[in-house]
């Protein structure tokens, strides 16, 4: 099974964990990549992040999303995935993007997680805008 979801709403693991229940696994993998206060310049300087602002091509991101999930399924073996990312503002603290996966071990469901995850930020036209406390906002390309 594969679900993938583009959301303007908050991200709620309680919403998508049963998505990837099978009685022929034995383990369950998830990842939350949530918004930090602060963020480390490459030059070493600390900002502080008000908040993050998501854009995507939403038609193409749901179909690389899906073919990502599709090759991740088959490179490490899993049952199911579930793929979800934010659009619009996410603030401090709330979740842009829950990957989850589920797999009869726990190494090849540990192994896809940051698999799918480089992926995803090479790969899928999700765009991040993060604004810092100076009010000043910058496009973060991975």
């Amino acid at each position: 099974m594969i679900f993938i979801r583009l959301v303007h709403t908050a991200i709620e693991l309680s919403d998508w964990s049963s998505k990837i229940d099978d009685p022929d696994t034995g383990a369950h993998a998830w990842f939350a990549g949530v918004t930090r206060r602060k963020t480390t310049t490459a030059s070493g300087a600390v900002r502080i992040t008000k908040t993050l602002h998501y854009q995507a091509h939403e038609s193409m991101a749901e179909t690389q999303l899906r073919q990502l999930a599709e090759q991740a399924k088959q490179r490490h073996s899993l049952a199911a995935v579930v793929i979800v990312h934010r659009l619009g503002e996410v603030p401090i603290g709330q979740a842009s993007v829950l990957v989850g996966c589920s797999s009869a071990h726990r190494s090849d469901a540990f192994a896809a997680l940051p698999w799918m995850m480089d992926r995803l930020k090479a790969d899928v036209p999700i765009w991040k805008r993060e604004t810092y406390m100076d009010e000043s906002t910058e496009w973060i390309h991975p």
